[in-house]
């Protein structure tokens, strides 16, 4: 496989995990489809109208039949666009509108410019419309999962990402489900020596309400973060 393809249109399908997301996924997935030929919704056991608004808004649409996990509707999605194969790159987004579609191209002139495996959003460079609990928070984890990855990584927590596909599929078989996948993802490039890049990318905030439970899903991180150093040693 080629991995200096050039990021384009054709050869970048974006990911959208999508649980109960009725109200945005229609305008998510239209917006995306302007930017991206291949836009693939995972809807992960919603029973509102995700998956046909996901539709109408131009997407494809796998569906689990029950709730498995962010990161299990991630790798649901990575596993069948590996099957694709004019597929080279996977962009994941989220469905609530958080993520701006228009942004994309930023990701793809920076995986052209600096031929990195893995992109990540960095929100911290404007952080006016960031909620304190939330930039504290960010901040304290990135530099947590910074010193495991053995890089800086300015947002961790930032879920707008773009994959080069020779690491699907180790991330396939990574074994977190939840929101802790999204932190394995980086410790995973990371192990394999790839170089994370940064993507400058807005920060929004609607009237979403967060899916992430703070106590379980703190627990869920901590003891991915042990497990990873343990890993590293």
């Amino acid at each position: 496989m080629n991995h200096t393809e050039p990021a384009t249109r054709a050869n970048v399908a974006a990911l959208i995990p999508a649980y109960f997301e009725e109200r945005h996924i229609f305008d998510v997935a239209r917006r995306t489809s302007q930017q991206l030929d291949l836009v693939l919704v995972v809807d992960d056991g919603s029973t509102d109208r995700t998956a046909s608004e996901a539709e109408r808004g131009g997407a494809k649409v796998t569906r689990h039949p029950v709730n498995r996990g962010k990161g299990a509707a991630i790798k649901t999605g990575l596993a069948e666009l590996s099957q694709r194969a004019e597929i080279r790159y996977v962009v994941l987004l989220d469905g609530d509108g958080q993520h701006l579609p228009e942004e994309l191209p930023r990701f793809l002139e920076e995986c052209n410019r600096s031929g990195a495996a893995l992109l990540i959003g960095n929100r911290m460079s404007d952080i006016r419309t960031m909620p304190f609990v939330r930039r504290m928070t960010n901040r304290y984890m990135s530099w947590q999962v910074s010193r495991v990855c053995g890089q800086p990584i300015p947002d961790s927590q930032c879920g707008f990402r773009m994959l080069r596909s020779d690491l699907l599929p180790p991330l396939i078989a990574a074994p977190s489900t939840n929101y802790d996948f999204e932190t394995e993802m980086l410790a995973i490039a990371s192990r394999l020596g790839h170089q994370i890049a940064a993507v400058p990318v807005s920060t929004v905030y609607g009237e979403e309400k967060s899916k992430i439970r703070p106590i379980r899903d703190t627990i869920r991180f901590f003891k991915l973060l042990r497990r990873l150093a343990a890993e590293r040693a």
